[in-house]
C-alpha cells in the first residue's frame, strides 16, 4: 500500500528546492494563501460550509441534489410550482428500482454522482479561463501563462510562485501526471484531475507527499503532533492545543505511535467524498421522512422541496399575502 508513494516522493525530493516551498492554489496551495485548505492543511470537504457559524447553509443540499451551482441558483428563482415540477422529473430518476420510495441507497448514489458532476462543472469553468485557443484542452505553455504570467520556464525563478501559490517544479509534475495520455495536454477530464486531485485516487499521493514537505520538518517520513500543530501553536491558546491534541491523538494517529504515517496522513489531509454523503443523506433523511420509515416517499421530498432544490418563497409568500387581502 505505502509503495504507491514512494516514486512521487523520490521525485519531488530529488529538486531541494521544494522542500521549503509554497503549495499549488488550485490543487496544493499553502495553507495561509489556499482557500481550498483548512487551517490544519487538510482540504475542505464539499460539506466544509455546511454549517457554519450563521447557521444551516442549505445551499450545500440543494448542490448536492442537484450536481451543480448554476442549476441551484435558477432553482432558488423558480416558483414552488416550477420548483416542484422540475423536482418530480428528478425523483423520477433518483428512484432506481421504480417503488416510488427514495431509500438511503438511491440517495446516497445520486449524491455521490452530483459531486462527480460538482467537480466536472468546476472544471469547465476553470477551463474556460486557461484554454486560451479554445481548442478544448489546456497545453503546459497555456498553463504556465495563467498560472505564472509568462511564456517560457526560463523567466520563472526557482523560488518564484506564479498566481497559484505553487512552484514550478511541482506544478509540472502534477500536470505530468494529470496528463493520462501522454499527449502533453489536458482535456476536460485530465484537467478535472489537475484541478481536483483531491477527488481522484492516482493523485492522493502527490497530496500526501505535499503534506510531508509542508510539515516534516525532521525530513523523517512521518509528521509528529508539534509538526502538525506547526506555527498555528504559538497563536493559539490552551483550550485549542487540547483540542487538537485530542483529535490528533483520538482521530488521525490511528496505531497510536505518536506520529502519522503516510496512509493516516492520506486519510487526514483527503476528505472522504463516501463520508460525506453518508451524513448528507442522513440529515435529508432527517428532515424530510415524516413517517419515519426510513425512506423518502416522492410526496414527502415534494412537501419540503425547499430543503432539496430551494424556490423563489418570496413568490409564494406574496401569493399567500395576496389570499390574505
Amino acid at each position: 500500500m505505502k509503495s504507491r508513494y514512494i516514486l512521487p516522493f523520490l521525485l519531488l525530493l530529488s529538486h531541494n528546492v521544494l522542500l521549503h516551498c509554497a503549495s499549488a492554489a488550485v490543487h496544493s496551495h499553502s495553507v495561509d494563501n489556499n482557500l481550498e485548505r483548512e487551517s490544519d492543511g487538510s482540504y475542505r470537504s464539499r460539506d466544509y460550509d455546511h454549517y457554519n457559524d450563521a447557521g444551516h447553509n442549505s445551499e450545500f443540499d440543494h448542490e448536492a441534489i442537484l450536481g451543480s451551482v448554476k442549476e441551484a441558483e435558477e432553482y432558488d428563482k423558480l416558483s414552488p410550482e416550477e420548483s416542484e415540477r422540475r423536482l418530480s422529473l428528478l425523483l423520477e430518476k433518483m428512484d432506481l428500482n421504480g417503488d416510488q420510495y427514495i431509500d438511503r441507497k438511491e440517495l446516497k448514489l445520486w449524491i455521490l454522482n452530483s459531486f462527480i458532476n460538482l467537480s466536472r462543472e468546476e472544471a469547465e469553468e476553470r477551463m474556460s479561463e486557461v484554454d486560451d485557443n479554445r481548442d478544448g484542452t489546456v497545453s503546459w505553455p497555456e498553463y504556465l501563462q495563467d498560472a505564472f504570467g509568462v511564456d517560457a520556464e526560463e523567466e520563472i525563478g526557482p523560488e518564484d510562485t506564479g498566481d497559484s501559490g505553487m512552484l514550478l517544479q511541482e506544478e509540472k509534475e502534477m500536470f505530468k501526471a494529470a496528463d493520462i495520455n501522454g499527449d502533453g495536454s489536458l482535456d476536460l477530464f485530465e484537467f478535472e484531475v489537475f484541478t481536483n486531485p483531491e477527488e481522484h485516487a492516482p493523485m492522493h499521493p502527490y497530496l500526501v507527499n505535499q503534506t510531508l514537505r509542508e510539515k516534516d520538518r525532521n525530513n523523517d517520513g512521518k509528521i509528529d503532533f508539534d509538526e502538525y500543530v506547526g506555527d498555528r501553536g504559538s497563536h493559539e491558546d490552551k483550550a485549542w492545543m487540547i483540542s487538537e491534541r485530542d483529535k490528533f491523538d483520538h482521530e488521525l494517529d490511528l496505531d497510536g505511535d505518536g506520529s502519522l504515517d503516510l496512509m493516516e496522513i492520506e486519510k487526514w489531509v483527503i476528505p472522504d467524498n463516501d463520508e460525506i454523503a453518508e451524513e448528507e443523506v442522513e440529515h435529508l433523511v432527517a428532515t424530510a421522512d415524516e413517517d419515519r420509515d426510513g425512506a423518502l416517499s416522492f410526496a414527502e421530498v415534494l412537501r419540503h422541496r425547499h430543503v432539496f432544490v430551494g424556490s423563489d418563497q418570496r413568490h409564494a409568500l406574496g401569493e399567500h399575502f395576496d389570499d390574505e387581502l
